[in-house]
């Protein structure tokens, strides 16, 4: 973390509300994403992040490291999406459509982008989250450790186990 960051998150912890505006503004993409990614609905993924600044604005006293502040973010936003995700059993099939509008602009194949969107409905939202935070937005698996609160086997097995559904569901689309 840069010290300009490493500052901000102190001077928010003390209480400067334009440090936390600043946070807000440095983070904010980056929650969206991870909250589009799993939720698959504009409007829901804004209200988590909402939800998941409001609730770090209130919380940063707790914070144990001004350093651990983007995993601690990451970590509340992915709690808030799982637990909307668990309130609505029915929604856990939506889209991901972050990664597949990224792979088919790469591929350049509307086909790949229909198929890769039906695969990911398929996956736990376990299974689409720890994909989403290596495969998509490139976190390490020692950050996905910390972010999740899961010993690093369980990263790497999930991530394995997530990529082997998925190419299972992409398989059953070929037959």
């Amino acid at each position: 973390m840069d010290e300009e960051l490493h500052r901000y998150v102190h001077e928010a912890r003390l209480g400067n509300k334009e440090a936390f505006t600043e946070l807000i503004r440095r983070f904010k993409g980056n929650v969206y994403r991870h909250a589009y990614g799993m939720l698959g609905e504009r409007m829901e993924a804004e209200d988590v992040v909402q939800e998941a600044f409001i609730k770090a604005y209130y919380s940063l006293s707790r914070l144990e490291s001004d350093y651990a502040f983007a995993t601690w973010i990451m970590r509340i936003v992915s709690n808030l999406c799982l637990d909307r995700l668990k309130k609505h059993p029915k929604d856990q099939t939506v889209s991901n459509e972050r990664m597949v509008e990224l792979a088919a602009e790469q591929q350049g194949n509307t086909h790949l982008r229909i198929t890769l969107e039906e695969a990911m409905q398929q996956l736990s939202p376990e299974h689409r989250q720890v994909i989403l935070l290596h495969d998509v937005q490139g976190y390490r698996y020692e950050e996905m450790a910390a972010l999740l609160d899961v010993p690093l086997g369980t990263v790497k097995s999930r991530l394995n186990a997530a990529r082997l559904a998925l190419r299972n569901e992409l398989k059953k689309g070929d037959e």
